[in-house]
């Protein structure tokens, strides 16, 4: 994992009138028998790793000068050469960022011992045979980079290796960047955002942790600390956003390659003591974006029935508004109207029912029968059609139902066949006629009837 060591931007100070200590080894491997130069202390050993001042693991450069104390005090120092006062090769420079970056915490004996064998390979390499002639002293001897690779275990002459290509493969600079959905998102509902740490090339970096800073959303996986890493393979982290408010912001930061080391320099002995390598995690990159949610949208069912039987009525057409009479809202804050740029009508199924999808929320809808179905058109008032109103909530299906009465039932008159001008067997219909009239007609054809049957019945009788 990335880690900042402790030393970015930072000092390392003694505390006042405290005694320096010993030196203070930390991670790494010894190389047996040390290298000769005159004056040598200890040329049983030469150390490879880091060491321990005032708590914190430091790494050093300049070959041979004297390991820092525990309790040494540094101060910020110019910007890493070579042992010999000459510009560190841009690509080396990011390259030791680089390791520092990543490396620069590391709690692995192989890869401490390799790190600092690096270190020393390109800062106190020799620039010609004579630099490593036993005869000079701390201050001018170079560092054997072949002796003492030979010295070091498998474990770490392998993490050399590894270390060397991994710094060529992912130093600085670095470019980091987070993207928001293009759409709006809608609140309670995740969708992807992107983030990526790349470097030349626009090759992916794996294994970068970014701390998060979250307004109005939630991170799936997100840590307690606030931290998301990349990838291992350098792909883009797809981060799942879920929106809490109208407005989900990320702002991001990481520790990123500088683009050149800087060292610390002792305080007590500037002149002897080993320099102390910077990190590489003094360069901090952001990363930001922001987008805008919106509530879940709505449904609006509304079902127009029979008053009496309950029974859905088909074809009626209904108009959706607005409670001004304004067209209702669309999800994406549309008006919501048909070809005529007027309020939309929606017309009812064979099943009485019509659904509105796609309402923005919440927001108040009003439903308003637009003219009659086929047999109702009786209840029908033009001047005040028959309407009903609701809130349409986020995410919900806002149910409505209008009712209407049938028209009047009508009684058709029916004259049997037979009757003089019909012919026999034949049914006519005389149209509609009111109940009443019916019945009126029923007397008045019962008493025709009647006086016809008692002068028949007279004429039989003779003289009755």
């Amino acid at each position: 994992m990335v880690g900042t060591a402790v030393l970015a931007g930072g000092t390392l100070l003694a505390t006042p009138g405290s005694a320096l200590a010993d030196p203070q080894e930390g991670l790494g491997h010894e190389t047996k028998p040390g290298q000769p130069y005159r004056g040598n202390p200890q040329p049983e050993r030469d150390w490879l790793g880091s060491y321990v001042v005032n708590g914190q693991q430091v790494w050093c450069v300049q070959f041979a000068f004297t390991a820092p104390d525990s309790g040494e005090e540094y101060r910020p120092g110019d910007e890493l050469k070579t042992k010999w006062g000459e510009k560190i090769p841009d690509d080396v420079a990011a390259n030791i960022s680089y390791l520092l970056l990543r490396y620069g915490t590391t709690q692995d004996a192989d890869k401490a011992a390799a790190l600092a064998h690096l270190l020393h390979s390109w800062t106190s390499a020799p620039r010609n045979a004579g630099d490593l002639n036993p005869a000079k002293g701390f201050k001018d001897i170079a560092y054997d980079v072949d002796g003492h690779l030979a010295k070091l275990p498998e474990g770490a002459k392998n993490a050399v290796e590894s270390l060397r290509a991994e710094a060529v493969e992912n130093r600085g600079p670095w470019d980091a960047a987070l993207t928001a959905p293009e759409e709006p998102q809608t609140i309670g509902q995740a969708a992807e955002w992107k983030l990526t740490v790349e470097r030349a090339g626009d090759k992916g970096v794996g294994d970068v942790p970014v701390k998060l800073n979250v307004t109005d959303a939630e991170v799936e996986g997100l840590g307690e600390d606030g931290t998301v890493t990349t990838p291992e393979d350098g792909s883009p982290l797809a981060l799942k956003v879920t929106p809490t408010g109208p407005n989900p912001k990320i702002t991001g930061e990481l520790s990123a390659p500088a683009d050149r080391p800087y060292v610390q320099q002792a305080v007590n002995q500037p002149d002897t003591t080993q320099r102390v390598v910077s990190t590489g995690g003094e360069k901090q990159l952001t990363v930001e974006d922001a987008t805008t949610a919106v509530t879940a949208p709505g449904v609006v069912q509304v079902g127009k029935l029979d008053a009496e039987s309950q029974a859905g009525i088909a074809g009626v057409a209904l108009r959706v508004t607005a409670p001004d009479g304004k067209p209702a809202l669309r999800q994406d804050g549309s008006e919501l109207v048909g070809p005529d740029g007027q309020p939309a009508v929606v017309t009812t199924g064979a099943d009485g029912t019509v659904s509105v999808p796609g309402l923005k929320t919440p927001q108040d809808v009003v439903i308003t029968e637009v003219a009659p179905a086929k047999g109702y058109e009786e209840s029908f008032d033009a001047a005040n059609p028959p309407s009903v109103a609701g809130k349409l909530e986020p995410g919900q299906t806002l149910t409505l139902s209008l009712t209407n009465k049938a028209n009047t039932p009508t009684v058709p008159i029916q004259i049997p066949a037979g009757d003089p001008g019909v012919t026999a067997g034949e049914t006519v219909e005389f149209g509609e006629m009111s109940l009443l009239g019916a019945g009126a007609l029923a007397v008045a054809v019962a008493t025709v009837l009647g006086g016809w049957a008692l002068r028949r019945r007279i004429g039989e009788g003779g003289q009755q």
